[in-house]
């Protein structure tokens, strides 16, 4: 029988994001390459700078922020600093994982009129945005150009690629935004809740018990996380909940009912209604969709 303690510990060390080290510096600011191998070996992180990631080779699922969701050729994806992300390349694919990625660190354009767009842009990559498919072929000649540029021309084709895509029709991806140039405390408040999170979302929650932990009173926290992510504590809870479910119905073979029960559901209808609700598909849909 599947140990449950096993199955937690397994999905809880998923969810715990690692900070990746980018060797850029003062002598470079942006980094442009080609990423080939058998698999996106990268594990679930995040980093300081924008990252800009086209997918030439694979099929699989990625995970960006709170959203998980198949990925194939052609896709081009933006991520804000700071956002948790991976891609992760199902198992049964024989092609090579190749993508072009471009990183650069926050700030080295300047807030000027002319460049709104590019900054909205950039600002709503904190939630991860998707490009739309038919307009990202076109894209993916200037990205392998960013590869072989170095210096000053690096930047300025750079800033020519972003200003065109802030142009381009875009969706989010994650519902939850990681904007990161937040006061330390407010920081530091959602990472005790992520870390309370981790640990019990398979249980049944109180609010009473998240506001003793953040020393407030139960409106008093309510009103803060409202604000902070811009719905209720027990909505997000929710999307938090399949969320998780939707990863273990990809990346396992436990039953639904299963599943429903371990992700802190105590009645199944409950559980294929909320799915339903936040993913548009069944649970048993959604595993054959994704799978």
């Amino acid at each position: 029988m599947f140990n449950f303690g096993l199955q937690i510990f397994i999905i809880v060390n998923f969810m715990k994001a690692k900070l990746e080290k980018i060797d850029l510096g003062t002598k470079q600011s942006i980094l442009a390459f080609e990423y080939c191998s058998n698999n996106f070996d990268t594990p679930w992180h995040f980093h300081p700078q924008h990252e800009l990631t086209y997918i030439q080779e694979s099929v699989g699922t990625k995970y960006i922020g709170d959203y998980v969701g198949f990925y194939q050729p052609g896709e081009l994806v933006l991520i804000r600093s700071n956002l948790p992300h991976c891609w992760k390349n199902h198992a049964n694919t024989h092609n090579n994982s190749k993508s072009i990625v471009i990183q650069w660190n926050k700030g080295i354009y300047q807030k000027v009129p002319e460049l709104e767009t590019m900054f909205k842009m950039i600002n709503d990559a904190s939630r991860g945005v998707i490009f739309e498919k038919d307009i990202t072929a076109s894209f993916l000649p200037r990205m392998k150009k960013l590869t072989e540029l170095s210096n000053c021309d690096l930047y300025i084709e750079l800033l020519h690629l972003l200003t065109d895509l802030s142009n381009c029709k875009y969706k989010h991806l994650s519902e939850a935004s990681f904007i990161d140039d937040l006061p330390i405390e407010f920081g530091s408040r959602m990472r005790k809740i992520h870390d309370f999170l981790e640990i019990r979302f398979h249980e049944k929650i109180y609010l009473k018990e998240l506001a003793e932990l953040m020393n407030m009173s139960e409106q008093s926290f309510s009103r803060f996380f409202s604000k902070m992510m811009g719905r209720p504590f027990f909505t997000f809870l929710n999307e938090y909940r399949i969320n998780i479910a939707s990863r273990m119905l990809i990346d396992s073979d436990l039953s639904i009912a299963h599943i429903g029960f371990s992700c802190g559901y105590e009645s199944l209808p409950f559980f294929h209604k909320q799915f339903k609700k936040i993913k548009q598909l069944s649970p048993l849909q959604y595993r054959k969709k994704f799978r």
